[in-house]
């Protein structure tokens, strides 16, 4: 029950906060919950914060080469063309 209701200060701060635009609503809630995520797992003490930070880097890398390859993928599709 209190971590869902961490969420909903937070959430309740932004809109006292005056954040409107949805984009950086969006953003803000991506923020929370990685520093969330990111707090778990220091607590549960499987990696050093060191290595936390390296792996959340390296998944965010992977992260933005899968968005690359995905529009490509998107842009290369080719119609096939009936043999006669």
């Amino acid at each position: 029950m209190s971590k869902s209701r961490f969420v909903l200060d937070k959430l309740a701060k932004l809109f006292e906060q005056g954040l409107i635009n949805y984009k950086d609503l969006s953003n803000e809630i991506l923020n929370i919950l990685k520093s969330k995520r990111d707090e778990i797992v220091f607590r549960m003490r499987i990696t050093s914060k060191d290595e936390t930070d390296i792996l959340s880097k390296r998944v965010e890398k992977l992260e933005r080469k899968i968005q690359i390859l995905e529009k490509n993928r998107i842009k290369k599709k080719t119609k096939k063309v009936k043999k006669s």
